[in-house]
């Protein structure tokens, strides 16, 4: 997983990434903002935003949105949307530009814990969290979530042999809620409540044209050789049967 804390390996997978990721990070977004009370007089960070799933659809509450991101690619796609309350900045979440105790809520989904240094990245993000203010984290679970938790589960039933890569540490250790607790109060925040969300991974058939699209980011995918890719069709082929759509729990 090292090549996802490079800032250029997603600048290159920018424009992919909206097309495809967005909109399946966006439906985690209604989770992530049905207990943060926003107005338009609330000031909300979205760290590690990628597109802007989350800051876009806080914007909607009339907040005045700040979207970060390392990747220069990311931000451009935020700014790209023009919107007068949200303003993209290319800033590092393990060392936010910052004040302290500037933001009624700060988010991070599914961003924080592929950091380096993810405790230091919670850290930040409860730095700059108002002491009455809300800090809400989303991470994956076991291989991931979408298009990366689909592909571990059919390399596990084909290839049981074969080793995945290594998830990052923060993944194993967030994984359960008494994990996830115990960092986020380590991190500087109160009185934790861990909600375990699922929503459907809806697999356009039409993607297996373009599997590089679909898993190319995961070196899970870019390790297998042409064979074993085919395999991994095939069998998506058969899951599938007449269907169009594979709906798929994640």
């Amino acid at each position: 997983m090292r090549e996802f804390n490079k800032a250029d390996h997603w600048d290159s997978a920018a424009e992919r990434y909206e097309e495809t990721a967005h909109p399946y990070t966006a439906r985690y977004v209604d989770a992530a903002l049905a207990h943060v009370p926003l107005t338009a007089s609330s000031r909300v960070l979205d760290v590690a935003a990628g597109t802007g799933a989350l800051a876009l659809a806080a914007a909607v509450s009339g907040a005045e949105v700040l979207a970060t991101d390392f990747s220069p690619g990311m931000v451009a796609r935020i700014a790209a949307k023009e919107l007068p309350n949200v303003e993209a900045r290319v800033m590092d979440g393990q060392a936010l530009d910052l004040p302290d105790a500037d933001f009624d809520a700060v988010f991070s989904i599914f961003g924080v814990f592929m950091f380096p240094d993810w405790r230091k990245g919670l850290a930040e993000m409860a730095r700059v969290t108002k002491p009455d203010g809300y800090g809400v984290v989303a991470v994956w679970q076991d291989r991931g979530a979408g298009a990366f938790m689909l592909l571990g589960q059919l390399i596990r039933r084909l290839f049981p042999e074969r080793e995945l890569t290594a998830m990052p540490e923060a993944m194993t250790i967030l994984s359960t809620a008494a994990g996830f607790a115990v960092e986020l109060v380590r991190a500087g925040y109160r009185e934790p409540q861990i909600e375990h969300v699922t929503r459907d991974f809806d697999l356009d058939m039409a993607a297996l044209d373009d599997l590089d699209g679909l898993f190319g980011p995961s070196p899970d995918w870019t390790s297998l050789d042409d064979l074993q890719k085919g395999m991994i069709v095939a069998e998506l082929r058969l899951l599938a049967g007449d269907q169009t759509h594979l709906p798929i729990p994640s």
